[in-house]
C-alpha cells in the first residue's frame, strides 16, 4: 500500500531491501479497545504494534484517497454555465 505519507525508507549500498526508520509511540486507550487490539493481533499473528502501524497506514490511505478524488472532481469544469446569478426556484424547476 504506498502512499504520500509511506514510511521513510534509508537506500542502502548493497542490494538488499531498504531498512524502514521505525519510530517509537505510545497510545494511550481504553480497555476494551487494547482488548481487542491485542486479541485482533493475535488472531493475525502479528504484533499490537504492527497492527496499529497498518490500521493507521490504512486510515492515511483513504484519506489520500479522499484529497486525490476532491482535487479531480474540482477540476472539472463546470456542470452548469451560468452568467454568475443563481436561477431562481421557479427556473430551476421549469414552473
Amino acid at each position: 500500500m504506498a502512499t504520500k505519507h509511506q514510511i521513510d525508507q534509508t537506500p542502502e549500498k548493497s542490494s538488499a531491501p531498504a531498512k524502514r526508520r521505525l519510530r517509537n509511540v505510545t497510545v494511550t486507550m481504553e480497555e476494551d479497545v487494547a482488548k481487542w487490539a491485542r486479541m485482533e493481533a493475535a488472531r493475525r499473528d502479528i504484533s499490537v504494534s504492527k497492527l496499529m502501524a497498518e490500521i493507521v497506514l490504512r486510515e492515511m490511505a483513504g484519506a489520500d484517497d479522499y484529497e486525490r478524488s476532491m482535487r479531480e472532481f474540482m477540476a472539472q469544469p463546470a456542470l452548469l454555465k451560468t452568467d454568475g446569478k443563481y436561477p431562481s426556484r421557479e427556473e430551476a424547476h421549469n414552473r
